[in-house]
């Protein structure tokens, strides 16, 4: 009886808390995320009297394409995001090649060489990049103030976290499929690319999705690197903007250039997204 009552008396509480906790999660996501993008998103549509001080209240006036198109040819956005994509593609595609060949090689060889190799690599993870070091050696081979010297420092920031994702992923796909291809003559290379690479989609998606949102949003490295001259990205133009006279109060501007500058992250978040989820039903079928 007392065991049948206790159960009783608990069945209450956990159906209690089966309810309770979606409500607690929905609670924080909109303290954590709602309220900062409804600030972003009612400030970039309000005209610049009501945006001097961002709040929390709707517009009394929307004027959400005037600040845009505002943000847009004031800010040299044009300009600022054919920089980025000169500087973030070349660098995506590079930590995922990189990354994802020296992983093959890590997850399939097993030698104190390899484990020592290894360590190195990841020990990015934990070191982070110094800046005066990295503008000297940038200095001493030409490639400070440059695209490729960018492209060269986002590479080698981000290319442990994408060993390190990947290894752990080759490690759990089976080794008959890439013996069965050396058995029927294919060589190295046609292996990885014929059959590795197709089995990595969902964690080469995921390495773009990161990667991406660290490089494009990056304003530090960036800063030391190129400078804010010509080759300035979205960021060091939006640092710019922002801080420049012309923009002194002009936070509708300022809220409307950083959701424009956002709109590339969230349409390759969203396409990665579904990349993830192909890839995991193309492996279950398969």
């Amino acid at each position: 009886m007392s065991t049948v009552a206790l159960r009783s008396g608990r069945a209450p509480s956990s159906a209690a808390w089966r309810v309770v906790r979606p409500l607690i999660v929905v609670l924080l996501a909109v303290v954590a995320i709602g309220i900062p993008l409804w600030l972003t998103l009612t400030t970039s549509a309000k005209p610049q009297a009501e945006a001097v001080r961002p709040n929390l209240s709707a517009p009394h006036h929307w004027q959400p394409a005037g600040n845009y198109r505002d943000a847009m040819s004031q800010g040299e956005m044009l300009r600022g995001f054919a920089n980025s994509l000169l500087v973030v593609v070349p660098s995506v595609l590079l930590v995922l090649i990189l990354g994802a060949a020296a992983a093959w090689v890590f997850a399939r060889r097993s030698s104190w060489l390899v484990t020592a190799a290894y360590a190195v690599c990841i020990s990015g993870l934990l070191l982070p990049p110094s800046v005066i070091t990295v503008v000297m050696e940038l200095r001493q081979l030409g490639l400070a103030g440059t695209r490729p010297g960018m492209i060269a420092v986002y590479t080698g920031m981000y290319l442990s976290t994408s060993v390190f994702f990947i290894t752990g992923f080759i490690r759990a796909i089976p080794l008959e499929l890439e013996e069965a291809a050396r058995m029927d003559g294919a060589g190295p290379l046609r292996i990885f690319v014929r059959i590795v690479l197709p089995l990595l989609r969902p964690v080469l998606a995921t390495a773009t999705i990161m990667v991406m949102l660290y490089a494009w949003s990056d304003i530090f490295y960036a800063f030391f690197v190129l400078g804010s001259g010509e080759r300035a990205t979205l960021p060091l133009n939006l640092f710019k903007v922002a801080s420049a006279q012309l923009y002194l109060n002009n936070w509708h501007l300022v809220f409307a250039y950083v959701v424009i500058m956002s709109l590339p992250m969230v349409a390759v978040f969203l396409v990665a997204q579904r990349r993830i989820v192909a890839g995991i039903t193309g492996g279950a079928v398969k």
